[in-house]
């Protein structure tokens, strides 16, 4: 076992035998957790990854500690356009399955805002449990390895051609993951693969990901660079009340990443600025008492937020000279403060990719591909996306569970 060094294999490892049961694409989260429940059921299984090591993305996620599920998970928490397909693979294995292996495995972690949990440590740990459960369930594994080709063999099964060689298996999961995070190797060789084998593949964009803007809102937001705000974000419909962050090519902050997977281009964003408040009563108590409307501003925003929020919205600072109607109107500036941003900041900074593999394509109970017996998709590769707050890792937990259990 490596700890702390991360996850790491020989390139040699499992490559004196050519036949597996099954082989799993990819030693992300959904892939390792599928492989160790189909070893624990006796299936010989091999792990191939063109990455130098595994679970790159959990090592990285949530600032190193990672955000590995929910304490409430529902399906209105998933993006997909058949909403009911993750119905029953969450239901099979909830969260509180997940926070069990973990309390098995004496991990420490964390409750934090909106029951999401973290690591207390780092999520290196949480790789170490994912590695011992597969070194239990006797998983072998192929690292720095790139699959060239896979033909389906007459009669069932499939032939992976490999730069370690050429490898054969009755059942081929595919858990590549998606385009979010180039920079750990991610790729697109699950839709391609997917096509291969006639399945339609839903058009991805990135999700998860920072807004951008252009012109002087983006000199605006970078003059404010660094400052957070606790806000609610609302796009098409959907409301996030979540901290904002300035950054100095737009806006992030656990607020904007969500309602980034709603936002569509040529579309507005909706910010209250003062949630929770009644604006209008505040200000018409403010123009009866005399006292000045920065200094009031200042109890709940940044000095420098506020000042710049008067340069563009100019209101006298004594209010007492105000009509209502006026004040009426700017309350409604504040809590709907209507942005149009540019673009998204692409995935070299999404958390996750939407769209994918579209899954009328593959049964929901257990991840096979309708058009090809023996092919399963697991994880972010399908057309699945959740909501921050750990919900994509809890979707990787019970996609890979489900699939394993019928391998």
């Amino acid at each position: 076992m490596e700890g702390d060094k991360g996850v790491s294999y020989a390139d040699s490892q499992g490559a004196q035998s050519p036949e597996w049961d099954v082989i799993v694409l990819g030693a992300g989260a959904s892939g390792l957790m599928c492989a160790a429940t189909a070893g624990y059921r006796g299936k010989r299984v091999l792990v191939i990854d063109h990455a130098p090591k595994a679970a790159a993305k959990i090592r990285i996620s949530g600032g190193g500690k990672c955000n590995f599920t929910n304490l409430n998970v529902s399906p209105e928490h998933y993006i997909c356009r058949n909403p009911h397909f993750v119905k029953s693979a969450l239901s099979r294995y909830p969260s509180s399955a997940f926070i069990e292996l973990v309390d098995r495995h004496g991990l420490t972690y964390e409750t934090r805002e909106l029951g999401k949990l973290f690591c207390c440590e780092r999520a290196s740990d949480l790789i170490q449990i994912l590695r011992t459960e597969c070194d239990w369930a006797g998983v072998e594994f192929l690292l720095k390895t790139e699959v060239g080709k896979v033909e389906a063999k007459h009669g069932g099964g499939f032939i992976l051609k490999t730069s370690a060689g050429v490898f054969a298996c009755e059942k081929l999961v595919v858990a590549t993951g998606a385009l979010s995070f180039p920079k750990l190797k991610a790729s697109g060789f699950g839709y391609q693969l997917a096509r291969q084998f006639g399945l339609e593949v839903c058009a991805q964009s990135p999700g998860l990901v920072p807004l951008t803007f252009s012109g002087k809102w983006q000199q605006r937001f970078s003059s404010l660079s660094g400052l957070s705000m606790d806000v609610v974000v609302t796009v098409e419909g959907k409301h996030f009340s979540e901290a904002l962050l300035f950054t100095h090519h737009g806006l992030s902050g656990p607020g904007i990443l969500q309602a980034s997977n709603y936002w569509q281009p040529g579309k507005p964003i909706h910010i209250n600025l003062l949630p929770g408040l009644d604006v209008y009563a505040q200000l018409l108590a403010l123009k009866q008492s005399g006292q000045s409307l920065s200094k009031w501003l200042n109890q709940y925003w940044p000095k420098r937020f506020t000042q710049l929020w008067l340069e563009i919205f100019p209101m006298d600072s004594m209010l007492s000279n105000q009509p209502n109607e006026q004040l009426q109107a700017y309350a409604l500036q504040i809590m709907n403060w209507q942005l149009y941003p540019d673009d998204t900041a692409g995935y070299d900074k999404a958390e996750v990719t939407l769209g994918g593999i579209d899954t009328d394509e593959v049964s929901s109970k257990t991840f096979e591909a309708k058009k090809q017996p023996g092919l399963f998709f697991i994880g972010e590769v399908l057309d699945v996306t959740g909501q921050l707050g750990g919900y994509n890792f809890q979707w990787a937990w019970a996609s890979g569970v489900a699939c394993g259990l019928s391998l």
